[in-house]
């Protein structure tokens, strides 16, 4: 089953995407497979349903509808648009851009940073020791130093978001590479975010490196 029609529709057939980070009935993830490897998510909860920075693949979307019925549309950093606002029109439902609060959700919002170049939220879902991160933290091969499995972003480095390390997720959803799912997740994030000063110069000079595995994805 579709929902809605072909208008509107920004998902392009030639996009590699496969689901990953199954979270049963609260809900999954779904990732493009190319360098960046943007990662969305639908959460689930009290038959209701929130899409998280979605990029439009028919999949998805069906399979996210199947959890209950959709209430909105969240875009967690200023530029992360992806299909967003397309996909709220569809669906109509509001399209959340970077909000400050999530009314009658069962999320609290943290404000990770907002500067004139830089606005970013994540998510903390209590319930299920879940923390969504857009853009500050990530697994793809662009973040992490070393064996690490998560890092900060590149221009965050010398300035890590270290208000995350306040919270102890079980699952770390991250807006670009796999997620983590384990109790190793709070670990991996704080070893992040403290090591992030420390590891700027080697994320430079070892950036090359990341960028040819990345680009192994294509």
């Amino acid at each position: 089953m579709t929902h809605g029609t072909d208008k509107g529709r920004r998902y392009h057939r030639g996009m590699k995407i496969r689901f990953c980070d199954d979270l049963g009935d609260n809900g999954f993830s779904w990732i493009v497979e190319e360098p960046m490897t943007r990662t969305s998510h639908a959460l689930a909860a009290a038959g209701k349903v929130w899409l998280v920075d979605p990029v439009d693949w028919p999949e998805a979307i069906d399979r996210a509808m199947s959890l209950g019925r959709p209430v909105g549309v969240l875009q967690l950093l200023d530029r992360h648009n992806r299909d967003s606002a397309v996909i709220a029109e569809r669906l109509g439902v509001p399209h959340h851009r970077v909000p400050a609060t999530l009314p009658n959700a069962p999320f609290e919002v943290i404000e990770v940073k907002r500067s004139r170049h830089w606005q970013e939220v994540a998510l903390w879902w209590p319930e299920r020791r879940t923390l969504v991160v857009a853009e500050a933290l990530g697994t793809n091969p662009f973040f992490p130093i070393g064996n690490d499995r998560v890092g900060v972003h590149g221009l965050l480095k010398l300035t890590p978001p270290r208000l995350l390390g306040g919270y102890e997720p079980e699952r770390l959803l991250v807006g670009h590479g796999e997620s983590v799912h384990d109790p190793g997740a709070t670990v991996a994030m704080r070893q992040a975010l403290s090591r992030s000063r420390l590891s700027f110069f080697t994320w430079g000079l070892t950036l090359p490196i990341r960028l040819r595995k990345a680009k192994q994805r294509e």
